[in-house]
């Protein structure tokens, strides 16, 4: 095992090509370009000796690894913002026609106006697709989620493509140190791919045509089965790479100082990250507030979310917003404990725009939310300037 103290992209590149994929498909865009750089660069090294795909837009980007997906290979893309709502189309046919596809995204905000920091309404808005969707807060926890994650598209109980999220320059931008195993060892972690189904000339299928009403319902049914199975089996595949390489991030949630906890904080992402240094704080104020990291988004953890309730209150704070209702995680847990728990759950949104979230700000929050002065789903930090 070696040290590379590097930025989340390059970090993140370096775990694409060891986990062997055999195509590439590259496009840039801010903050993203690093990534598929980063991947460009093993190429001109020979490092990387996949094939590695410029092409002319995002869409294309993915139409690219639903091609090579479907002739039964390892497939890897990145993208950002815009780039993955240009995928839009295409993130729903890698879904349906289930494509064990992994990407990473760097959540990067929505313009107009134009601005290229962070928040998650770009993956938010693609919660639907069918992608299972997890949330870094390291550069650590990206590296060793890119290679999880093509374990995770590739069970058997799965086969659905994944989206590996992050926050544009708090991480994508920031040199952190990680750990990088050998490249044995990734492989021994990561067997070579060997595809469920496949095109194949010498052993002809129909793909993609037109099915009746039933069969279509029974394909969205098998697609709501895999994100039903992922919950048990993203755990294990995190608690298989904690006995190998001694690092756990979390299964579907990351818990920290919940013992006593008479208030759960959840978060996600590097805000999650950010949120340990405020629950210290808080404890040593002697309030009774512990951290549940969000890191799975989809398949939504129904059942942890319930289980954290029937332990304490829960507090969220949201780097997104579902215009017209509210933050998407607030509503979703709140949907998620709708006759199951009594547990008050108190929301804000903030870092929209990549606002600076510092700990001190989720300090405040978590105070006032204490003290039961929190409006529903409140706007924390918003100021005329």
């Amino acid at each position: 095992m070696t040290m590379m103290i590097d930025t989340g992209n390059y970090i993140a590149a370096k775990a694409a090509i060891m986990a062997r994929p055999a195509v590439v498909a590259a496009y840039p865009i801010t903050p993203q370009t690093t990534v598929v750089e980063g991947i460009a660069k093993y190429v001109d090294t020979g490092e990387y000796k996949g094939e590695y795909i410029c092409v002319e837009s995002e869409h294309s980007a993915m139409s690219a690894c639903i091609g090579a997906s479907a002739a039964g290979v390892r497939t890897f893309t990145a993208t950002s913002s815009h780039g993955l709502l240009l995928m839009h189309e295409m993130l729903h046919w890698a879904a349906l026609a289930r494509m064990p596809i992994v990407m990473c995204n760097i959540n990067r905000v929505v313009g107009p106006g134009w601005n290229i920091w962070a928040d998650q309404n770009d993956s938010i808005s693609q919660r639907d697709t069918g992608w299972i969707q997890i949330y870094c807060s390291s550069n650590q926890e990206i590296f060793d989620t890119v290679i999880q994650s093509f374990k995770i598209a590739e069970h058997e109980k799965i086969i659905l493509p994944v989206m590996i999220n992050y926050d544009a320059f708090v991480l994508s931008h920031t040199s952190m140190p990680a750990d990088i195993p050998t490249q044995k060892e990734i492989d021994d972690f990561l067997p070579a791919y060997k595809p469920h189904w496949k095109l194949d000339v010498n052993n002809p299928i129909t793909f993609g045509n037109i099915i009746a009403p039933m069969s279509y319902y029974k394909v969205r049914k098998a697609m709501q089965d895999a994100q039903e199975h992922a919950k048990t089996i993203i755990p294990k595949i995190t608690k298989e790479w904690e006995q190998t390489f001694k690092r756990n991030h979390g299964g579907l949630f990351e818990e920290y100082k919940t013992e006593d906890a008479e208030f759960i904080l959840i978060s996600s992402g590097a805000l999650g990250a950010e949120s340990k240094a405020a629950i210290d704080e808080l404890q040593k104020k002697g309030l009774k507030v512990g951290l549940a990291r969000l890191r799975v988004f989809r398949p939504f953890p129904t059942e942890e979310i319930i289980r954290l309730s029937k332990k304490a209150h829960l507090i969220v704070i949201d780097r997104n917003i579902s215009i017209g209702n509210e933050g998407a995680m607030f509503n979703e847990i709140k949907a998620a404990l709708y006759q199951k728990s009594d547990a008050k759950v108190i929301g804000y949104i903030a870092g929209l725009g990549g606002t600076d979230v510092t700990y001190k700000d989720i300090e405040k929050m978590c105070e006032k939310a204490v003290r039961g002065k929190t409006k529903t789903n409140e706007w924390y930090g918003l100021r005329e300037d």
